[in-house]
């Protein structure tokens, strides 16, 4: 008897099929509202995307920067009918939409993709309880380099990137839960400290985490 080849997860989010279809969304071009309906999922192929939530009172603010490999707008498979952020390009990205119940049934036949939905769903759950802890014990100088070391991930594979071209300090300010004047004092800080560079865009080193880690 012929063995079945096993679920390739990534082949799965890097074709179109039935429920999926991919499409490149231009720098700042909006994907979905807050208050659309929640119909679908997203994972991202390559690029940034930026959520952001807008109270009643009109203040924006940057609650995630995804990049390729993260989903977005999960909420849609607990029952959620309109969405809670806006999810917006922050360069040319490719995305791929999953219709609910496409994904739902691949949940519900494919164990592999179940466990690699569930690796996303805790990851982002820790990540947010982090940043919960982040908000309410540290200052806005340690958040920030947090903020710096996240977006370049330093860490993840012992080198460090670019962060991106063009984040503003007026973004940063609004991740950070500060104002702008003091995200520019403190980048100021960190690069005469060696911390980061500029050099055709915004380098972070992994010795800024010595910002994070002391008392």
């Amino acid at each position: 008897m012929k063995k079945s080849k096993p679920f390739d997860n990534r082949l799965f989010l890097s074709h179109v099929g039935a429920g999926r279809a991919i499409k490149v969304y231009q720098k700042k071009r909006r994907i979905f509202s807050q208050g659309d309906p929640a119909d679908s999922l997203f994972y991202v192929q390559e690029g940034k995307v930026k959520l952001t939530v807008v109270s009643q009172k009109g203040k924006e603010a940057v609650v995630a920067i995804l990049g390729p490999g993260d989903f977005f707008g999960e909420g849609c498979l607990a029952g959620q009918m309109r969405r809670m952020s806006t999810a917006t390009g922050m360069s040319v990205c490719s995305v791929m939409r999953l219709e609910k119940e496409a994904v739902l049934q691949v949940l519900r036949a494919q164990p592999s993709f179940s466990e690699f939905f569930l690796h996303h769903l805790l990851s982002r759950n820790i990540k947010i309880e982090e940043d919960l802890v982040d908000q309410l014990f540290n200052s806005s100088e340690k958040r920030l380099a947090r903020v710096l070391l996240l977006l370049a991930n330093v860490g993840k594979d012992g080198k460090p990137e670019p962060v991106m071209t063009k984040i503003s300090q007026e973004m940063l300010a609004e991740m950070v839960g500060t104002t702008r004047s003091r995200v520019s004092f403190f980048m100021n800080k960190f690069r005469s400290l060696g911390f980061i560079e500029y050099n055709g865009g915004l380098y972070v080193h992994s010795s800024l985490l010595n910002v994070v880690l002391h008392d």
